[in-house]
């Protein structure tokens, strides 16, 4: 019986966030009030769910986060990532998705693709307006000189820029926003490109998007004896993923839209160079100047995210002691403890520099009024209300709230054994259609939502077949991130295809081979490297325990 109510609970829950018919945070409250009204769990038990340590976690990250957007490190990161590429096309390209994977890894994919997207398009109208009055297109190069252009660029005051004859105004109409279909191909290499950095960038740490920190909590709360996932485990599992993910789909995007000549647009040579392409790192370069001199704030909210990682790193790196075994109590400290403690801090540290004069203002942000308070702190409430995801939150609430109702009910176990006709199939047949199915439904559904559903199903699943649980899961979450194929698939890809580059058509095309990719090198990463690293020939322990002890 309450199996079934159970699966009844979890089945509108599911209904509801596919069909986004009511917001997704909505939805994941439908368990606090239905699991109560079934007696499948008391209401304290369920509200329990609603506030794990993730949540703690993604609090303290938030705080950093609002720390870099408000002093604009974001901005000062991006420009002199893309002011070492240079502006050559590929290399272009290539710049901003470093630049996007980095600050992905540490912010939300979404709120990345909003920081670096301007920056982007301000380049792309610079190529643009430079194409209309450069008629000899890019065959045409300008001879730099010492005193030349090229020399200009890397001064603050860029004296001899100006010899550029400045590009003349065409009124833009419905048939002419782009000079040539060439230019129009850089834009939307340009614009997909971030997307789908950003994707990556958010795969590499526990906490770059919530579909991680979303696995990392239900598995955490299902074996609570594995002690195998942490930050360090989870960074050296999935950053050469990323790398690889990152150059795999630099060439598909460059194949696709510029084409295979790579020597033509990747070339690092400053002896020749297009009038668009001096503009345009004349534009990049304009703009980093904009930010002035790196500020006293900068500076500290640099400190913290380094000091961040280190904590993170050294707290069980497993091959060493961490700094965990210096207190007597073990597993009290998590990585959440760390995050909170630095986020907190933010808000006690002053953002004048001591013994200054003047209170500095975030650079280039001209609606920040200066705080006569000499004692304002780096960030304040407001600040972390603006980027702190309360719907993300409950809607992670609702998945342990849902799990914990399938733990409790049986429904677990009775899933487990529907799925024992699949106990012919070898571990990485298993996790290929796993990871086909998630990536098709998340191509329709949130990320978060998909997870939350799957996490459940898959771990019965590996119990029943006797496959360590982490050989389904791991690749699963991370392939839950690439519905990367239509604009609803995630906010990053809405955000980018609002800015009128890209067609539907061209983001299928485009993200069904980002897709391709990213499944063929998470199940090389989990049959190879991911092995060792966890223990994947064995059926472990903490599973074993887990199995027994849900058969009781």
């Amino acid at each position: 019986r309450y199996e079934a109510c159970c699966a009844y609970v979890l089945i509108v829950t599911a209904v509801y966030w596919v069909s986004e018919a009511v917001p997704l945070g909505a939805a994941a409250l439908v368990p606090a009030f239905l699991y109560p009204l079934f007696g499948v769990l008391k209401s304290s038990e369920v509200a329990a769910e609603y506030c794990k340590d993730t949540t703690l976690l993604l609090m303290g990250v938030i705080c950093l986060a609002a720390s870099i957007e408000k002093w604009n490190l974001h901005k000062r990161i991006a420009l002199r990532m893309v002011m070492i590429a240079g502006a050559k096309p590929g290399m272009l390209v290539l710049g901003f998705m470093c630049c996007t994977v980095f600050l992905s890894m540490w912010l939300s994919n979404t709120s990345t693709t909003a920081m670096v997207m301007p920056i982007a398009e301000a380049v792309l109208q610079q190529l643009i307006s430079t194409g209309v009055a450069d008629t000899q297109e890019d065959s045409e190069t300008v001879e730099a000189t010492e005193d030349g252009c090229l020399s200009g660029m890397t001064s603050p005051s860029l004296p001899a820029v100006n010899n550029i004859p400045e590009p003349k105004k065409e009124k833009e109409s419905k048939n002419s926003r782009y000079p040539t279909k060439r230019d129009h191909m850089i834009c939307k290499c340009l614009s997909l490109s971030i997307t789908y950095a950003a994707t990556i960038g958010g795969l590499i740490t526990i906490t770059g998007t919530s579909t991680n920190l979303i696995f990392a909590e239900q598995f955490n709360n299902r074996y609570p004896d594995a002690k195998v996932i942490n930050f360090g485990t989870w960074f050296i599992f999935s950053f050469p993923i990323a790398i690889i993910m990152l150059l795999l789909t630099w060439v598909w995007l460059h194949f696709l839209f510029l084409g295979c000549n790579f020597r033509e647009t990747c070339s690092l040579s400053k002896k020749r160079k297009t009038r668009r392409e001096m503009l345009s790192e004349r534009k990049i370069h304009e703009e980093y100047i904009k930010l002035g001199p790196i500020s006293y704030p900068e500076v500290v909210t640099g400190v913290f995210f380094i000091l961040m990682t280190l904590l993170w790193f050294t707290r069980e790196p497993g091959f060493v002691p961490g700094w965990t075994s210096l207190f007597e109590k073990k597993g009290y400290r998590t990585d959440a403890t760390v995050s909170v403690l630095l986020g907190f801090l933010l808000f006690l540290i002053p953002a004048r520099r001591p013994f200054s004069r003047a209170p500095r203002t975030p650079a280039g942000d001209s609606s920040a009024e200066r705080d006569p308070d000499p004692m304002a702190p780096m960030i304040t409430w407001k600040d972390f209300q603006n980027l702190m995801p309360w719907e993300i939150v409950i809607l992670v609430g609702g998945g342990y709230a849902l799990a914990a109702g399938c733990k409790v009910s049986g429904l677990s176990v009775w899933i487990g054994r529907q799925l024992e006709p699949m106990s012919g199939l070898p571990p990485w047949m298993v996790t290929l259609l796993a990871c086909l199915l998630v990536s098709a439904v998340t191509e329709f559904a949130s990320n978060p939502a998909t997870l939350t559903v799957f996490l459940p199903i898959l771990s019965a699943l590996s119990e029943t077949l006797q496959i360590n649980p982490l050989h389904t899961l791991i690749p699963a979450t991370m392939c839950v991130s690439f519905g990367v194929m239509l604009p609803v698939g995630n906010p990053p890809n809405a955000i980018v295809f609002s800015y009128g580059h890209v067609q539907i058509s061209d983001m299928v095309k485009a993200g069904f081979g980002v897709n391709l990719i990213g499944v063929l090198v998470v199940m090389l990463a989990i049959m190879t490297w991911g092995v060792p690293l966890f223990n994947l020939t064995e059926y472990p322990d903490w599973a074993i325990a887990r199995n027994f002890t849900g058969s009781l």
